[in-house]
C-alpha cells in the first residue's frame, strides 16, 4: 500500500469561490468518495473532509478502508485499529486523536464532519470535543 494523495479533477468544476455544487458525472474511486458525492453527486468541501478521514484510518491500520476493523471500535478497543507492525512505538494519546479525527471526518451526513481548518488546528495540539455523531460510513 503506497498511499497517493490526488485529486480527482474537482477543482476544475469549482469556481474561485465556490464551496459546494453538483455534478452529472462521479469522478474518483470509491471508498475514498463521500457518500453523499457518491449517491447524488453534490459535493461540498465536506466531501473532501471524508476522504482525509479515509486516508487517516488507512494510515494509523495499515489495511486498505473496506478492513479497517470498525469491530474493535464497537467493543471500545480503538488501540486494536493500529497497525500491528508499528510495536507499540507510538504515542498512544496520538493515535487515539488520529483515530477520532478519522472518524468525525468519515461520518456519513456531511454536516456531522468538522471543517478542515478545525482538524488542521487539533492535529496542530488544540483539545476537540466533538461526539461522534453516529457510525461512521464505510
Amino acid at each position: 500500500m503506497n498511499p497517493k494523495i490526488t485529486d480527482f479533477g474537482l477543482e476544475k468544476l469549482f469556481k474561485a469561490d465556490q464551496t459546494q455544487g453538483d455534478t452529472q458525472k462521479i469522478v474518483g474511486t470509491y471508498g475514498y468518495i463521500a457518500p453523499e458525492y457518491a449517491i447524488t453527486g453534490n459535493y461540498s468541501v465536506k466531501s473532501d473532509v471524508y476522504s482525509f478521514g479515509v486516508i487517516i484510518l488507512e494510515i494509523l491500520s495499515g489495511c486498505r478502508n473496506s478492513y479497517f476493523g470498525m469491530e474493535a471500535l464497537e467493543r471500545g478497543k480503538a488501540m486494536d485499529l493500529v497497525d500491528s507492525t508499528l510495536n507499540n512505538c507510538f504515542s498512544k494519546e496520538e493515535a487515539l486523536k488520529c483515530i477520532h479525527i478519522g472518524l468525525l471526518c468519515i461520518q456519513e451526513n456531511a454536516d456531522d464532519r468538522p471543517k478542515m481548518n478545525l482538524i488542521v488546528a487539533t492535529l496542530n495540539g488544540q483539545e476537540i470535543n466533538i461526539p461522534i455523531q453516529s457510525h461512521p460510513f464505510l
